[in-house]
């Protein structure tokens, strides 16, 4: 059984960049990743027309900062791609592709672990878990209810609005992959119906430069998982916004006035019918306030600190609340024939055989080091900060727990 100081399961950002300080340290180690290429999740889990939402100047991954020429531009899937396959090109990074981790066992000696593969078993040392948290597509089990000859896909296996069959399209969902894909699809010409949530809105530019640079300025996106209310807050969604043709703000409001039929959360199928909360109005209150709350968090850190930047009045649309609460409709009747479930992901631990998660299914650890020694985490939701699995802020933790691992 082939013996290795450490073990990276999974080659997304995380895992690359966990395996590039390793790697400067000279510390022996190996990542294993299920697919046959580098940058999977955006090469299969993202639609044709994606790109990035953060700007690119966020793009901080150890070693290959951000350097082209359009730092507020967004990259698009196939630049995303390109990015990746050159960082694993460029530092030379031991990474095993093809292998799929089927399970991570402590050994029986206390002495650290056993790692069977696709590939073969082997014995680690050290276990960094990099698989993130977006592993399993989440679909309510009432989607069973739903007729068979109505497609159904997960946000992260729609490509384009050809795809689907003619007719119009229920979404799921307005988190940023669900406002965006609606978007796509009703400027397509498609009657869009979407079942709202409370992720937050923010205007794509303020106050002379993206809302991002404020928020990150702010601290907006280094707040620290322990800032939280509950634990269940780990679970809200990305504020809505989009990078595509240049960036620009989306708004269910500004939706509702080109045509979208706005809806209250879905709550279940039954008989050719959807059955729906009748909490839309309330649901876009809290999207509106909340956009109120960052663009005052934004405006009162400007006059703290002095900055000299224009003042901007943010459009105050209201056509949602005009909008009718429906209850229940029929899916025929409304010609929908394919729904697209755009309620995210669950993470799923089950290769690592230990008990680590908690209720919520989210790995117990404190900043990635567990109470396992030799076992860590990152790269996850949360895992210390709302930046915990962006381009952004990956390489904070990422560098911390690999300052622990090796530590002497």
């Amino acid at each position: 059984m082939e013996k290795i100081e450490t073990i990276i399961v999974g080659g997304g950002q995380a895992g690359l960049a966990t395996s590039y300080h390793l790697k400067q340290l000279q510390r022996e180690h190996i990542v294993f990743e299920q697919a046959e290429k580098p940058g999977h999740a955006w090469r299969v889990d993202r639609w044709d027309s994606f790109t990035l939402v953060l700007p690119n100047w966020t793009i901080q991954i150890p070693g290959a900062h951000y350097d082209g020429n359009d730092p507020d531009g967004f990259l698009t899937k196939a630049e995303i791609i390109a990015y990746f396959e050159q960082y694993v090109e460029q530092f030379d990074l031991p990474v095993r592709f093809n292998t799929t981790v089927l399970e991570v066992a402590p050994l029986a000696d206390g002495s650290g672990y056993q790692v069977k593969t696709s590939g073969g078993t082997y014995q680690a040392t050290n276990v960094v878990i990099a698989t993130g948290s977006f592993q399993k597509p989440k679909i309510p089990a009432f989607s069973a209810n739903i007729p068979a000859d109505i497609l159904q896909l997960h946000s992260g296996h729609y490509r384009n609005p050809n795809q689907l069959p003619e007719g119009a399209v229920l979404v799921v969902g307005s988190g940023q992959s669900g406002m965006q894909i609606a978007e796509e699809l009703y400027q397509s010409g498609r009657p869009v119906y979407l079942c709202i949530g409370a992720a937050p809105r923010i205007p794509r530019r303020y106050r002379g430069r993206d809302t991002i640079g404020w928020l990150v300025d702010t601290g907006f996106f280094g707040q620290t998982v322990d800032t939280l209310p509950s634990p269940k807050a780990r679970l809200g969604g990305n504020p809505q916004l989009s990078g595509k043709d240049g960036g620009h703000s989306l708004s269910l409001h500004q939706f509702a006035r080109d045509g979208v039929t706005l809806l209250g959360h879905l709550a279940g199928a039954q008989d050719g019918k959807v059955l729906l909360k009748p909490d839309l109005k309330e649901t876009l209150a809290k999207v509106d306030q909340a956009e109120k709350n960052i663009i005052g968090m934004i405006d009162r850190y400007i006059e703290a600190n002095g900055i000299s930047a224009p003042q901007e009045t943010v459009p105050d649309l209201q056509d949602g609340y005009a909008a009718e609460v429906i209850t229940e409709f029929d899916l025929k009747a409304a010609n929908i024939n394919t729904i697209i479930w755009a309620i995210g992901y669950t993470a799923d631990y089950s290769l690592v055989k230990l008990p680590i998660t908690d209720e919520d299914g989210f790995a117990i650890q404190q900043r990635g080091i567990t109470q396992y020694p030799g076992l860590y985490f990152v790269g996850m939701n949360w895992l210390y900060s709302r930046q915990s699995t962006a381009l952004l802020g990956v390489n904070e933790d990422v560098e911390y727990v690999v300052a622990y691992m090796t530590k002497e």
